[in-house]
C-alpha cells in the first residue's frame, strides 16, 4: 500500500502513491514526531529482558512511578497529525494476481517539520504504516566554517602516546593533545582518526577501517585511571588495577609496533575491577539514562560482545548467528552480568571522549575533535550480527580497476549497505549509526561518502574486476545524513576522491563540506594550481592515511618498501621517475608563488606546502602530526600482509626515535612548522 520509506526536503512538496484495490477510498496521514520524550530517562533505570533482549524501565527503589506516568510496556501518547490531501491523478488500474489495484496519489507538505515521521494510510478497513523522513533542504552547520580559515592537527590516536598511557593512545591523550596543540599552537581542531569498537578477545583486526561496529566506540581507548570510581577502590581492589596495568605500562616507551591484544588484555582485566565498583546515585543516573538513550542497539552490540567473548575462538554454531533466536536470548540471560559490562564500556568511552571534546573548546579551539566515519564495518562483526540483511552478506565492496588503482581494482572487503532492506528498516541502522557518530565532535568526516550513490560489489571470494555497480537512494541517505548532522549542529566534511563532479556538485548543495588530498589532486603535470583555484571551504590534507607523512611520500620510500616487500604491480624505476617528476613540479610551482627558496631543503619544502595550504580557500587545513615532528615511516602498506606491521606505528621522528605526547613542543621541527602555519597573510 505504501512505500518501504519515503524521505523528502522540507520546503519542497512530494507526491507518494498509494497503492489500493482499484474503486475503493483511501485516507492518508502523517503522526508527527513527538518533541521530547514523555518521561525523562532519568525517572526510569534499565534493565535487560533477557528473553527479548528490550530494555525495560522499572521503578526506582524508593517507590512506585508517580501517578499518571505511563508503566514500561505504555505507548507515548500520540503527537499532532496532518491530514494529506489527495493529487488529481489519473493512473490505470492494473492487475495483480487476480485483484485489480489501482494507485492514489497523495501530497506531502513542503511545511512539514524536520524529522521522523510516520506516514499512515488507510482503505477498506485496511491499514498501512511507513517512516516519513523529512530532511533540510541544505545543511547549514559550516557556516561557521565559512569566514575565517581554520587548522589542526591530523593523527591516529592510537600512535601518540604519553608516559601515562598503557601502550597505546588513549582518550586521556587526546584531550591533552587538544588541550596542549591549542594553548601551544592555536590549533583549531584535533582528528584522531577512526574510534569504532574492535573485537572484545583475541586476535583483535589492528586497521581502524575495519571495525567491528562503527556505532560504538573502541574501549581500548579508555584511560582507567580516569574513570571516577577508580579514585574510590578499596586498596586491595586498587592494587589489582595497578597489576593489571604493569605489563604494559613501559610499552608506551616502547619503539616496537603496538600490541593491541596485550594492552586489552591489561586493560579488560583492570576495567572488571573497576565495573564492579559502587556508583553513586547522580553516577547511576546517568549510566541509566545513557543506556536507554542508546537503546536496543546498545544492548544487541553487548550482547555480541559477551557471545563473542564466551566462544572465544570457536566457531559460532549456527543458532546463534540469529540475534532473535531463542538460543541467543537464553545465553543473553546466562550472560546479564558480561552483557551490561560491555554497556558500561560505551559509557565510560563515551564520557572520556565528551571530555576531550569539552577540553578541546575550553581550551580556545573553535572546533574541537573532528572525528571520522570510517567507510565499513569488519564482515563478522557485531554490526553484520545485530543488522542481519540489511548490510550484504557474500560481497564486499571495492573499487573498480582505473588508471588511479590499477587493472585488477581492489577489493575492501567490506559488506555493503542492502539498499532495499535498508529501505525496509525504515533507514533506522543508518540513523542509529550516525547518531553516535555525531556525538561530542565539532566536525565529522565520512569515509567513501561515494557508497551512498553508488557501490562496486563483488561477489564472494572473486577478484574486483568480477564486480558491478549498485546503485543506491542518495537523496534518501544523504538526506538523512544532513538531518543528523543538523539535530547535532556539526559540519560535515565527504572525505571521498573517488567523487565525480556530479556528487561533489550535489553535496556541495546538500551544504557539505568536500575532503581533498592535495597530492592526489595536483594537475595532470604535476604541478599544483594557483591557491586561489583551489577548490573552497573545504578539509583539505597534503596525503591520506595509506601512504607515508608529506616527505617521504615525495620521496617514494613507499615505492622502496613496496619493492622490498615484493608487492608492486608496477616497475620500480617507472614509479621512481614518476615520483621524482612530482617532487621537482611541486618545487617548481611552490618556489614560483614564493612558498619556498628554489633549492629547498626537506623541511622548508614540507613548510611551503603547508604554507601553500594556507594560502588556498579551503576551510579546514589538517596538518598531518608526521609531518610535524619529522615522521617518515607510512601506518599502511596495502597488500603487505604480515611484511609490514600495517596500523600498529607508533609516532616518532625522523631518525627513528619515539615521540612522546608530553616531547611534542620540544620539536624542533614542530616549532618551526606551527610558526608557518599561524604567519599572517
Amino acid at each position: 500500500m505504501l512505500p518501504s520509506a519515503v524521505v523528502v526536503r522540507q520546503g519542497t512538496e512530494t507526491r507518494i502513491p498509494v497503492h489500493v484495490t482499484d474503486g475503493s477510498s483511501v485516507s492518508c496521514w502523517v503522526e508527527l514526531e513527538p518533541a521530547a520524550p514523555a518521561v525523562p530517562a532519568s525517572a526510569t533505570p534499565w534493565r535487560v529482558g533477557p528473553a527479548t533482549g528490550t530494555i525495560r524501565r522499572v521503578a526506582p527503589a524508593s517507590g512506585p512511578p508517580p501517578a499518571g506516568a505511563p508503566g514500561p510496556d505504555d505507548a507515548t501518547p500520540a503527537p499532532g497529525t496532518r491530514h494529506l490531501d489527495q493529487a488529481d491523478v489519473l493512473v490505470e488500474p492494473r492487475t495483480v494476481d487476480s485483484r485489480k489495484v489501482g494507485r492514489a496519489t497523495f501530497v506531502v507538505p513542503g511545511d512539514l517539520p524536520l524529522g521522523w515521521h510516520t506516514l499512515h494510510a488507510e482503505s477498506d478497513g485496511t491499514t498501512a504504516v511507513t517512516t516519513l523522513v523529512v530532511t533540510p533542504d541544505r545543511l547549514a552547520t559550516a557556516r561557521a566554517l565559512a569566514d575565517t580559515q581554520v587548522w589542526g592537527f591530523l593523527t591516529q590516536l592510537y600512535s601518540v602516546r604519553s608516559r601515562d598511557s598503557w601502550g597505546i593512545g588513549d582518550l586521556a591523550d587526546l584531550a591533552d593533545l587538544a588541550w596542549l596543540t591549542a594553548n601551544n599552537a592555536g590549533a583549531d581542531f584535533v582528528a584522531p582518526g577512526p574510534l569504532h569498537a574492535t573485537e572484545p578477545t583475541a586476535p583483535i583486526t589492528d586497521s581502524p577501517y575495519l571495525p567491528t561496529s562503527r556505532r560504538f566506540l573502541s574501549p581500548l581507548y579508555i584511560r582507567v585511571e580516569d574513570i571516577r570510581e577508580t579514585a574510590y577502590l578499596s586498596s586491595a581492589d586498587r592494587s589489582l588495577v595497578e597489576w593489571a596495568g604493569e605489563p604494559v605500562r613501559d610499552l608506551s616507551s616502547d619503539a616496537a609496533p603496538i600490541d593491541r591484544e596485550a594492552v586489552w588484555e591489561a586493560k579488560k582485566s583492570a576495567l572488571e575491577v573497576v565495573f564492579t565498583a559502587a556508583r553513586s546515585a547522580a553516577r547511576q543516573t546517568a549510566f541509566d539514562e545513557f543506556v536507554l538513550g542508546q537503546g536496543r542497539g546498545l544492548v544487541d552490540f553487548a550482547t555480541w560482545c559477551a557471545i563473542a567473548e564466551h566462544l572465544g575462538e570457536q566457531e559460532w554454531p549456527p543458532d546463534l548467528l540469529d540475534p532473535s533466536s531463542s538460543t541467543v536470548a537464553t545465553l543473553r540471560g546466562s550472560l546479564k552480568d558480561r552483557v551490561e559490562f560491555y554497556c558500561w564500556l560505551q559509557w565510560v568511552a563515551d564520557e572520556q571522549l565528551r571530555r576531550a571534546h569539552r577540553i578541546g573548546l575550553e581550551a580556545g579551539m573553535r572546533v574541537g575533535i573532528v572525528k571520522e566515519l570510517a567507510s565499513g564495518v569488519h564482515p563478522e562483526g557485531a554490526d553484520v550480527w545485530v543488522q542481519p540483511g540489511v548490510l550484504a552478506r557474500g560481497v564486499s565492496v571495492g573499487v573498480p580497476p582505473s588508471s588511479a588503482v590499477g587493472a585488477e581494482g581492489r577489493n575492501r572487503g567490506l559488506p555493503p549497505w542492502h539498499p532495499q532492506e535498508l529501505a525496509k528498516a525504515g533507514y533506522a541502522p543508518f540513523r542509529d549509526m550516525l547518531r553516535t557518530a555525531l556525538r561530542h565532535c565539532g566536525a565529522l568526516r565520512v569515509g567513501h561518502i561515494g557508497d551512498l550513490f553508488r557501490s562496486w560489489w563483488i561477489p564472494g571470494a572473486t577478484r574486483a574486476t568480477a564486480g558491478a555497480y549498485v546503485t543506491y537512494d542518495h537523496e534518501a541517505l544523504v538526506g538523512i545524513l544532513c538531518l543528523e548532522a543538523h539535530r547535532a549542529g556539526v559540519p560535515l566534511i565527504a572525505d571521498d576522491a573517488l567523487l565525480d563532479d556530479a556528487e561533489r556538485d550535489y553535496l556541495a548543495g546538500r551544504g557539505i563540506l568536500l575532503g581533498s588530498v592535495l597530492l592526489a589532486d595536483q594537475s595532470g603535470t604535476g604541478e599544483l594550481v594557483p591557491p586561489q583555484d583551489f577548490r573552497p571551504g573545504g578539509f583539505v590534507t597534503p596525503t591520506p592515511p595509506d601512504l607515508p607523512p608529506t616527505a617521504s611520500c615525495l620521496a617514494g620510500e613507499h615505492i622502496d618498501l613496496g619493492e622490498r616487500l615484493g608487492i608492486l604491480t608496477e616497475d620500480a624505476q617507472v614509479l621512481r621517475s614518476r615520483a621524482r617528476a612530482r617532487r621537482e613540479a611541486l618545487m617548481t610551482s611552490l618556489s614560483r608563488s614564493g612558498m619556498t627558496t628554489f633549492d629547498p631543503s626537506e623541511r622548508e619544502l614540507v613548510e611551503g606546502l603547508y604554507r601553500y595550504l594556507r594560502d588556498t580557500p579551503a576551510a579546514l587545513v589538517a596538518v598531518d602530526l608526521a609531518d610535524a615532528v619529522g615522521e617518515r615511516r607510512t601506518q599502511a602498506q596495502l597488500g603487505a600482509g604480515d611484511g609490514y606491521p600495517n596500523w600498529r606505528v607508533p609516532l616518532a621522528d625522523g631518525s627513528g626515535a619515539l615521540v612522546m605526547l608530553e616531547d611534542l613542543f620540544d620539536s624542533a621541527r614542530l616549532r618551526s612548522l606551527v610558526t608557518v602555519l599561524n604567519e599572517e597573510g
